[in-house]
């Protein structure tokens, strides 16, 4: 893993998750619970066995949930946030979470990962792109689409 990126496991370093993970949704107008309710989320999600929680240098974060497959016997992965401050970008952080993101699924024996970002968001699908995840269901197949609803 690259020497930039660690795993969070402690209340400091997930706090420090929480206060990004704040940023981000606050970044985009989207609400938040606050710093301090994601940190004690991000706790009890990876004390539970099936989250993953990564940052690199005080501006970025990395959120990976894994749950058992359908297909096979392996776990599958959801990156489910993954975010650069925007005044650290462009010096390679995040390419090293999502690479650190991948090593960790595959440590843990996933045989798939899975994400959701927006047609917008072209920095993000280039990276995601040139790490090789790809849009489609398939390398070659019809694009795949993310739909969601609130409940």
């Amino acid at each position: 893993m690259d020497e930039r990126v660690a795993l969070a496991t402690t209340p400091q370093s997930l706090a420090l998750a929480g206060r990004l993970l704040h940023e981000f949704n606050t970044a985009y107008d989207d609400s938040s619970p606050g710093p301090g309710a994601l940190a004690a989320r991000l706790a009890g999600l990876v004390a539970a066995g099936a989250t993953d929680v990564l940052v690199a240098e005080e501006a970025g974060v990395c959120v990976l949930q894994y749950r058992p497959s359908l297909w096979s016997d392996a776990d599958e992965a959801y990156l489910a946030e993954l975010w650069v401050d925007p005044a650290a970008r462009r010096r390679g952080l995040g390419r090293a979470l999502l690479r650190a993101g991948l090593e960790r699924a595959r440590d843990r024996g996933c045989d798939y990962l899975g994400l959701a970002t927006t047609e917008e968001d072209v920095e993000a699908r280039r990276l995601y792109e040139s790490e090789g995840l790809h849009a489609t269901e398939g390398i070659d197949g019809p694009t795949a689409y993310h739909y969601e609803i609130d409940l």
